[in-house]
């Protein structure tokens, strides 16, 4: 019997190692090119394939896993805070690497999610429905810290696309050096930074920022970040301490 057109199979893919064959999408006289393509794109994404399989909250987990799996930023116990974390794909995936889910004892880390978008509950995840840039944000986030301070902070925000490539481009630059203020004024000693920024010139400010209060700042990639997409990580590790970051400012 002939395969019907657009029906899919598997193979061997990542995460639980199986991805789709391809699906043809149909362009409906009601769906316009654009869209028809970010459904094509969807539909035959492996890491989409491998969230839904293995209960993942997004495709976005595996870029966060795939960075710690080279880079181990996320260890047991730690103090996580996640800036814009709907619908929480990297929350679920610190809380299982700092044992947030692994009940009271001193090995127990906690991970703190932020974002102005409901989120459903998260096992070993405090969530605050709140957005970041609100005056009140950065002080009810210490409130829900151990000593008031984080470990790591993790940031894969994306400010609401105008369309203006420049626009959005500054925008989301924008809410990445809010983020690195936070952490330099957040984070312990020796502490971890993580943020999705996007290529282009306005990175010069922030990267500066980072040299001066980190010992080691680099750009990831992880393979789940679509090659075509112009967005990057910078991860920023061994913070210098909050003495030194008032010295350099």
């Amino acid at each position: 019997m002939a395969k019907k057109s657009g029906s899919g199979g598997s193979v061997k893919g990542p995460g639980g190692g199986q991805r789709q064959l391809h699906t043809r999408v149909k362009t409906a006289r009601k769906r316009s090119n654009s869209s028809a393509r970010w459904l094509d794109r969807q539909l035959n994404d492996p890491y989409v394939a491998a969230a839904k399989r293995e209960g993942m909250r997004s495709r976005a987990a595996y870029k966060l896993l795939e960075i710690d799996d080279k880079h181990r930023i996320l260890k047991p116990g730690q103090r996580v805070i996640d800036l814009g974390a709907a619908p929480g794909g990297w929350s679920q995936i610190a809380a299982e690497r700092v044992k947030a889910k692994d009940g009271a004892g001193p090995g127990r880390g906690l991970v703190v999610a932020i974002d102005y978008l409901g989120m459903e509950g998260l096992p070993g995840v405090e969530i605050l429905e709140l957005d970041f840039t609100d005056d009140d944000a950065e002080n009810r986030l210490k409130a829900l810290l151990r000593d008031g301070e984080a470990d790591v902070v993790l940031s894969d925000m994306a400010a609401p696309t105008v369309g203006h490539t420049r626009t959005d481009h500054l925008r989301i630059m924008g809410l990445a050096e809010m983020a690195a203020h936070f952490a330099i004024d957040v984070l312990s000693k020796g502490g971890v930074f993580l943020c999705k920024v996007l290529q282009g010139g306005t990175e010069k400010e922030l990267l500066g920022l980072l040299k001066q209060n980190f010992k080691t700042v680099r750009h990831v990639k992880p393979p789940a970040s679509r090659p075509d997409s112009a967005e990057l990580y910078v991860l920023a590790t061994g913070f210098r301490g909050r003495q030194e970051a008032v010295e350099n400012a």
